[in-house]
């Protein structure tokens, strides 16, 4: 095994069979700040390719340990294994890493902050940032416990490419599964949906009550800006498109640096999903809908006039 140094920082690969998502870069990037980063992949073995992707962000070791992990409690146990010598964990704040996360802390006695916005070691102790309370509040963490478990939300950290990477060494590590009373009866992959995954887009272009239920001038805005189409709980519970696309407290939450509201209200619970985004460009018909107090844009008109102005500016200002 490579030496890496005492302050490991154990990151969880994201990915989609071998498809690393863009967020794990993100968490080495963040990892590289608090210390040295191992990149942990869970089940099957890494190619070539995603062990020198996982070296050009920062991973001086990418650590496999070739189980079945779906069941949580076996993933909580896997994660701890591999990082064995870590004093941080760093993962991807997905619903299903939110459980890994809070397994892990019972095994190992860690401190645990889901949904970070960034994170720092002040005094010897790791520091999180976080909104709460459905974004209307900022809030700072100190993890007072020797370890640390860290679930960063997506988009919150620029991911930079370390120059001149050295290729990282593959460790297999030796795991035995846990016991657990939960068993996997029967798992059935979910086709995933074109372009790019709503929790993971630098930019979301979400159509409430206001598309009336035609989602064609958000799908094209959404694909011209390179982002993912969302959509609010109404327009979700109307039928008018699928409930993968909801943001909202009980749906996806999302933090793109882009987040563009149109013929939303702007509802507590939709606001609660996105607010924390970098920056949020509203279009409504009602001046005093509340998705206007969020806004660092606002238009007030109609969507159907709005957005086909904007799609043949942008189309205009890219072909000169």
């Amino acid at each position: 095994m490579s030496s890496v140094d005492a302050n490991t920082v154990a990151v969880l690969v994201e990915r989609h069979g071998d498809h690393i998502a863009s967020p794990t870069f993100e968490a080495l990037t963040l990892a590289d700040t608090l210390g040295t980063p191992v990149a942990v992949w869970l089940g099957g073995t890494p190619s070539p390719e995603a062990v020198q992707q996982l070296g050009d962000y920062g991973a001086v070791q990418v650590r496999v340990i070739d189980a079945d992990v779906r069941i949580p409690s076996v993933g909580a146990a896997a994660l701890a294994a591999a990082g064995h010598d870590a004093e941080v964990f760093v993962v991807v704040s997905t619903f299903v890493n939110k459980e890994i996360a809070t397994r892990l802390a019972m095994l190992t006695g860690a401190g645990v902050v889901v949904d970070a916005a960034g994170a720092e070691v002040v005094d010897g102790h790791v520091e999180t940032t976080q909104t709460v309370f459905a974004a209307t509040w900022n809030v700072r963490t100190r993890v007072n416990r020797d370890v640390a478990i860290v679930g960063v939300r997506p988009n919150t950290t620029q991911a930079v490419v370390i120059e001149d990477a050295a290729l990282p060494a593959v460790v297999e590590v030796p795991f035995e599964a846990p016991v657990t009373r939960e068993t996997l009866v029967h798992a059935e992959p979910v086709k995933a949906s074109d372009g790019v995954p709503l929790a993971e887009a630098p930019v979301v272009v979400s159509g409430g009550r206001g598309t009336g239920g035609d989602y064609a001038l958000i799908r094209e805005f959404a694909e011209l800006l390179g982002g993912a189409v969302g959509a609010s709980r109404d327009a979700t519970d109307e039928g008018w498109i699928s409930h993968e696309h909801m943001v909202g407290q009980t749906g996806t939450t999302v933090t793109p640096a882009l987040y563009v509201a149109a013929g939303i209200s702007g509802a507590v619970h939709h606001r609660g999903g996105m607010q924390a985004s970098g920056t949020i460009v509203a279009v409504n018909l009602d001046p005093d809908a509340p998705i206007f107090e969020i806004s660092d844009f606002g238009v007030v008109g109609s969507l159907f006039d709005v957005l086909p102005d904007a799609i043949a500016r942008i189309r205009q200002v890219r072909g000169a």
